[in-house]
């Protein structure tokens, strides 16, 4: 069998800087064709998407997958919800966290793995305040400049 290439990382970088991670996990999506073959040539965004319970089950929404060109009149809509695949046991865990504490639900980053499926890692999330948001940045400057004197 050949070996398919995973090249594919589309990453949510504003989720880290407006949330502190609690806790992450990696989670199957319910694709059609289209979106797939859309997403392995890297057409996808995550930058305004966020999950939500729906009857004891996990979906995506605002998950942005841009229409396969070469599909004909059965191409999907590019802002559906997605259905995420977890088990049972995190699906219950997590929900009792996001009732209980208002804690957030927010995707990470989007990649294909060595079986060549979908897989997106998802975290349970706290939002920042602004004073810690300042101290990101403060710490991101200063790594680096400490990086260009060296």
């Amino acid at each position: 069998m050949a070996k398919i290439s995973n090249t594919i990382n589309i990453e949510n970088r504003k989720a880290k800087f407006d949330y502190q991670f609690l806790d992450v996990l990696t989670a199957g999506l319910v694709l059609k064709g289209t979106e797939i073959k859309s997403i392995r040539e890297g057409k996808a965004g995550l930058a305004d998407s966020y999950c939500y319970f729906k009857n004891d089950e996990l979906f995506i929404k605002n998950f942005h997958i841009t229409e396969y060109a070469d599909a004909s009149f059965y191409n999907h809509e590019p802002l559906r919800e997605r259905k995420l695949l977890l088990s049972k046991q995190e699906l219950n865990k997590w929900l009792k966290k996001v009732k209980d504490s208002g804690l957030t639900i927010v995707p990470i980053k989007l990649f294909i793995n060595e079986k060549g499926y979908a897989k997106l890692n998802i975290a349970l999330a706290k939002g920042k305040k602004a004073f810690d948001k300042r101290d990101d940045i403060k710490k991101r400057d200063i790594e680096r400049e400490m990086n260009r004197k060296f």
